[in-house]
């Protein structure tokens, strides 16, 4: 899922090698009590899934205790790439749907296929199970999911005059038409690096980031017509409709659409909550005045938007891997994953897609349309590489500055295949 390489030269993802430790647990013994650590990615886990975590695991496991760790996304892969080569691993790790094969193929998790059955077994989500198994085991099990919804100011669109679109051309002729009618506000927030947003363009209009040939090798495809015209799209948006930094993530772009600077901010469906309550769990002026739809294709059914969401495994060094079991099958359980649900979550469980948050009917089946419609990267245990290089991003930036899109697709292309192929 995310997200850049860090200041400092690390060893590649897909190059860790973890050589005898796979399904070992490290070769540690495992003792009646102990620490157990969880890294946590960001901040999409409630406190109240925390502290249900932290309570199950200490009244199940007496004399142990669990310690949630936080870790940023900025970075996460190599920090997980030094952490889960190292004698002091953490003992249960979040990552990114997408940077899931990077560890699953390189020896650096556990092997659950003992457990997968308690973990869920075929009510675990399918596409999730696939970026987590490598070579017929599974490595790293669903955490939860969340496909791209499109949030609108009903307030600003009636200004301005536009209704929702029904195809992607008006999707993008209306963000023009908010920014001119409403100065200072961006018709839709669409930051530089916000590739997550960008790749539905791509899909959309026929094209795609990769595709895997009969003999194993990756073609980039950022350069084909269709995804140029994908791609062209973006640079619109970025530079007409937009004032989102050219620079910038997608972190929190709630909240310039939640103050009245932004008319349009598509994101994970979970992002609904954040809207509509501050901080402090308090309704804000965008409560009435949030409308919802998922983002149109070119055609006018449905467009593939990016499949975001986490895996969750045990780190094959873990010095206690039958306690970090015990903490997997609690995250796991109808109860953990009913109080993610509860948070606009899509919970690891298809039977229970029925409890995700959601303000209205309408909500919710525009959640249950974006998911179905819903779409991963190349899987390829590299493409976590291309992810850490920051490929993706820079690509996006540039289109947003103004650069020359078929160059710098073609350009993009050259890396991601020297990656994947390297």
């Amino acid at each position: 899922m995310k997200k850049s390489l860090g200041a400092v030269a690390l060893l590649g993802a897909s190059a860790l090698t973890l050589a005898g430790c796979a399904g070992s647990g490290g070769g540690s013994t495992e003792s009646s009590s102990a620490e157990i650590r969880v890294w946590l990615a960001g901040t999409d886990t409630s406190q109240d899934a925390r502290d249900y975590l932290t309570q199950t695991f200490e009244d199940e496991n007496p004399g142990s205790t669990l310690v949630i760790e936080e870790q940023q996304w900025t970075g996460l892969v190599d920090k997980l790439t030094t952490s889960l080569s190292s004698n002091d691993s953490p003992d249960v790790v979040e990552m990114g749907n997408t940077q899931a094969p990077a560890f699953t193929s390189s020896g650096a998790l556990l092997s659950l296929d003992d457990i997968a059955a308690d973990l869920g077994g075929d009510d675990l989500l399918p596409g999730f199970v696939e970026a987590g198994t490598w070579d017929g085991t599974l490595y790293a099990v669903p955490y939860y999911s969340g496909a791209r919804v499109v949030f609108y100011n009903t307030a600003q669109y009636a200004q301005a005059g536009v209704a929702v679109p029904t195809t992607l051309d008006e999707y993008v002729s209306n963000a023009v038409t908010l920014a001119g009618a409403l100065p200072g506000v961006s018709g839709v927030y669409f930051p530089g690096k916000d590739w997550y947003n960008a790749l539905p363009f791509v899909w959309a209009n026929g094209g795609e980031v990769a595709m895997q040939a009969d003999d194993g090798s990756w073609d980039a495809q950022l350069s084909s017509d269709e995804s140029i015209a994908g791609l062209t799209q973006v640079q619109e948006l970025q530079e007409k409709a937009s004032l989102a930094p050219k620079d910038g993530d997608e972190t929190e772009g709630w909240v310039p659409f939640r103050t009245g600077e932004a008319a349009t901010y598509s994101a994970p469906s979970w992002a609904y909550w954040s809207i509509v309550a501050d901080e402090d769990k308090q309704p804000t002026p965008l409560t009435d005045t949030t409308g919802y739809f998922a983002l149109p294709g070119a055609d006018g059914d449905a467009a593939p938007v990016f499949a975001g969401g986490s895996n969750i495994g045990i780190a094959a060094k873990s010095a206690h891997p039958d306690l970090a079991k015990s903490a997997l099958e609690i995250m796991l359980s109808d109860e953990y994953q009913s109080i993610l649900a509860e948070g606009g979550l899509v919970p690891a469980k298809t039977s229970l897609g029925d409890k995700v948050a959601a303000a209205t009917p309408e909500l919710a089946t525009v959640i249950a349309e974006a998911a179905a419609n819903a779409k991963l990267t190349p899987a390829s245990p590299k493409w976590a590489d291309v992810e850490a290089q920051g490929v993706m991003q820079d690509l996006f930036v540039n289109i947003a500055n103004g650069g020359d899109v078929a160059s710098l697709a073609a350009a993009a292309d050259e890396q991601i295949e020297s990656i994947l192929n390297g």
